[in-house]
């Protein structure tokens, strides 16, 4: 299955016969609940690994950073 970025509309690349990906992105997921104007709306998006940088890089406070040990 072909996934894309939200933000850029860039193909995510992935293998031909595992459809695991060749590059990382971000998946964001959130289901609205009560006191928002979204009410029982669940959303979800893809990000690519250059669109985070450059959202993030507009952020008044960076997201925070800890260095993974392990990488699975």
């Amino acid at each position: 299955m072909k996934a894309y970025c939200n933000c850029c509309g860039k193909e995510i690349l992935k293998t031909d016969h595992t459809d695991v990906a060749l590059e990382d992105y971000v998946v964001i997921e959130k289901s609205w609940g009560y006191f928002s104007k979204k009410d029982g709306i669940r959303q979800k998006m893809i990000v690519c690994e250059s669109c985070f940088d450059a959202w993030t890089r507009s952020f008044t406070q960076p997201p925070q950073e800890v260095q993974e040990r392990e990488l699975l």
